[in-house]
């Protein structure tokens, strides 16, 4: 049984997360504070941390600071925004994941196994960059290149960008895309998968009228594939 620390001062949201882990199998503690999270994290040595970014005492990136000092313990952060730049401070700092709010039991326990799954195998599946072209996506450090130049992503973009990554020149459905990136397996908008497109394709120089390297399939999806040029 997994041990689940929640460090999040929201008094609505922290008993329903806590409930509805514990219904699931998990054991779950929880603070309303960054230092009191800090503590019971060194203290009770949990599997896995949730930390919340807007905490009344201490910023959630400091907190996450402090704890990668003393500990490796795999870290969750929830944000209510998915292109707030302290998400993407804590992901450059050593977060192993985030989720974004309101999330659902589903979405958070699908990031949880994930994270648990990573770490369970000593980082011996730690994911290699893949090149497509001129494009290099790299899903450990969570960076991009186009060209040489790093690419400024919104974590949601680059989620995105890295799940294409992850089978160059094959077809992504936009439904397939909902369930991995968004964790909506079930309902959901195909216009969500169409407007990061959008922005993806901006930050990467190109268009749906003239794509480079995000091609969509009508009626099917998108693939990622090199510019005719790169071969």
């Amino acid at each position: 049984m997994a041990q689940v620390l929640i460090i999040e001062d929201d008094s609505r949201i922290r008993p329903l997360v806590m409930r509805s882990l514990g219904d699931l199998g998990y054991a779950v503690s929880s603070a309303s504070t960054g230092m009191e999270g800090l503590t019971l994290a060194v203290d009770t040595r949990p599997d896995l941390v949730i930390l919340d970014l807007g905490l009344p005492d201490v910023d959630g990136t400091q907190v996450l600071a402090m704890l990668r000092a003393v500990s490796d313990v795999p870290v969750i952060v929830a944000s209510a925004r998915d292109d707030d730049p302290s998400l993407i401070g804590c992901l450059d700092a050593g977060a192993d994941d985030y989720v974004v709010k309101p999330y659902t039991t589903a979405q958070l326990e699908a990031r949880i196994r994930a994270v648990l799954r990573r770490t369970a195998s000593g980082g011996q599946d730690r994911p290699r960059a893949t090149v497509v072209g001129g494009l290099s996506i790299d899903p450990a450090a969570r960076t991009a290149e186009l060209d040489g130049t790093v690419l400024d992503l919104s974590p949601r973009e680059f989620d995105l960008l890295a799940r294409l990554a992850e089978a160059p020149g094959d077809v992504v459905t936009k439904r397939q895309l909902l369930a991995d990136v968004w964790h909506q397996a079930w309902g959901g908008s195909d216009k969500t998968v169409d407007v990061h497109l959008s922005w993806l394709r901006r930050k990467l120089g190109e268009s749906a009228s003239e794509p480079r390297y995000l091609h969509t399939v009508r009626g099917v999806g998108v693939r990622l594939s090199p510019p005719p040029s790169d071969g």
